[in-house]
C-alpha cells in the first residue's frame, strides 16, 4: 500500500480539478469492481460484490481532492495573482514551488522581500492580495500564453520516506484515505460494500452530500486525514493526535457527531485486535461525515483518520504504520457490520 500512497500524492487534484486522481482511481479499480460510475458532481462510487449480498448497507468514503490555488489575474510584470482553494496557513506559502494549469507551468510563490517591509508589517502575516506567483514571464502577454485565469495551482514537491517509517508528502490528507479503500477493493469482501471516492471535501464537503444522497447507505465509514498538531511548545491539551500512535478515531469534530455505538465499535475492535489507537480530543476540523450523515432519512456515520502535521502545507507529514492500521481497522469494521447483515 506503500507505494500506492506514494502515487495518490503525486497527482494533482486541486477541488473541482480531480481528473487525475480520479482517473488513476477507476484504472485501479477497474479489475475488482462490480459497477463503476462517475456522478454530477465528479465522485467516483465503485460498487463490489461480498459474500453477503447486502447492497448499499455501507459506504466506504475518502476524498480525492486536496488543497491549491487558483490563478484570479495576471499582473503587467506577468505575475499571477490567485486566491485559495480550500483552507492553507498563509504563512507556509513564500517560496514555495506550485504547478499551473493543464500546461503544468512550473512557478515559485514570491512576496515583498523582507528588507523593504517596515517593523510594522514584520509583526503580521501578510494578507493573501501581496503574495504572487512568478512563472519566469517578462510580462502579462507573455504570461497569459502559458496560462489562463482560473487555472488551478498545485504544490511541487517530492515525495519522501524518512525518519521511522515517516512519510513526506503533499495531499496526504487525504490520499492516505484513498489508498486504503484502493487496497480493501482488491481483497475478498464478506459483504456488499459500495467505495466513494468524493470531490471537492475541502471547499466544503461538497461532493459527499451528492454520493451519499445516491448511494443512500445506512453505515458510512469515512476514512480521513487530520491535523496532529503534536508540534513542541504546543499545549498539551491542543495538541488532537500526534503520527505513529495509531489510527484517530473522532467522536466528535467542527461538523459531525459521529454515531456513539460506531465509535465504540472500532475502539472496541481495535483493543481487540492489539491496534495501538488514539482519540481525537480536540473538537477541530470536518469531513465528509457531516454531509453524509445528514442525507435523506439520516446515516449511521463512524470515522478513522490518520494524524498528519503540517495538514494542507506543501509538504505533510504521516506515519506509514499508521496507514496500515488504519487498514487493519477498517478490514474488521466491514467483517464486524456484515457478521450482524
Amino acid at each position: 500500500m506503500v507505494n500506492t500512497l506514494k502515487t495518490l500524492c503525486a497527482l494533482s487534484g486541486v477541488s473541482s480539478f480531480e481528473d487525475e486522481v480520479r482517473n488513476y482511481l477507476i484504472q485501479r479499480a477497474r479489475p475488482y469492481a462490480d459497477s463503476i460510475r462517475v456522478d454530477a458532481m465528479g465522485s467516483l462510487i465503485v460498487f463490489k460484490k461480498g459474500v453477503k449480498p447486502t447492497g448499499n448497507r455501507l459506504m466506504l468514503c475518502a476524498h480525492m481532492d486536496e488543497v491549491g490555488l487558483i490563478v484570479k489575474s495576471v499582473t503587467e510584470e506577468g505575475c499571477l495573482k490567485f486566491g485559495c482553494v480550500g483552507g492553507i496557513d498563509r504563512r507556509v506559502l513564500l517560496g514555495k514551488r506550485v504547478i499551473v494549469g493543464e500546461n503544468r507551468v512550473p512557478g515559485v510563490i514570491g512576496l515583498k522581500p523582507i528588507h523593504l517591509t517596515t517593523a510594522e508589517e514584520r509583526k503580521k502575516v501578510p494578507p493573501l492580495k501581496d503574495y504572487y506567483i512568478d512563472i519566469g514571464a517578462k510580462d502579462k502577454e507573455e504570461a497569459l500564453s502559458q496560462v489562463e485565469i482560473g487555472d488551478c495551482c498545485v504544490f511541487a514537491g517530492d515525495v519522501v520516506e524518512f525518519g521511522d517509517r515517516m512519510l513526506k508528502a503533499k495531499a496526504i490528507d487525504d490520499r492516505v484515505g484513498c489508498a486504503v479503500l484502493l487496497k480493501l477493493l482488491e481483497e475478498d469482501l464478506p459483504m456488499d460494500c459500495t467505495f466513494a471516492f468524493t470531490v471537492q471535501e475541502e471547499v466544503g464537503t461538497r461532493g459527499a452530500f451528492g454520493a451519499a444522497f445516491s448511494v443512500t447507505p445506512e453505515i458510512a465509514l469515512v476514512l480521513e486525514g487530520t491535523t496532529a498538531a503534536d508540534t513542541p511548545a504546543l499545549d498539551p491539551s491542543r495538541q488532537v493526535c500526534a503520527p505513529g500512535r495509531g489510527p484517530v478515531l473522532s467522536w466528535m469534530d467542527n461538523g459531525t457527531i459521529y454515531d456513539r455505538g460506531l465509535f465504540e465499535r472500532l475502539r472496541d475492535l481495535a483493543e481487540e485486535h492489539d491496534i495501538p489507537w488514539q482519540m481525537k480530543h480536540y473538537v477541530a476540523g470536518g469531513t465528509d461525515g457531516r454531509t453524509i450523515q445528514r442525507t435523506k432519512a439520516g446515516v449511521r456515520v463512524a470515522g478513522i483518520s490518520a494524524a498528519v502535521r503540517y495538514l494542507h502545507a506543501p509538504s505533510s507529514v504521516c506515519s506509514l504504520d499508521d496507514a496500515e492500521h488504519i487498514l487493519d481497522l477498517a478490514r474488521l469494521f466491514i467483517r464486524s457490520v456484515a457478521a450482524e447483515a
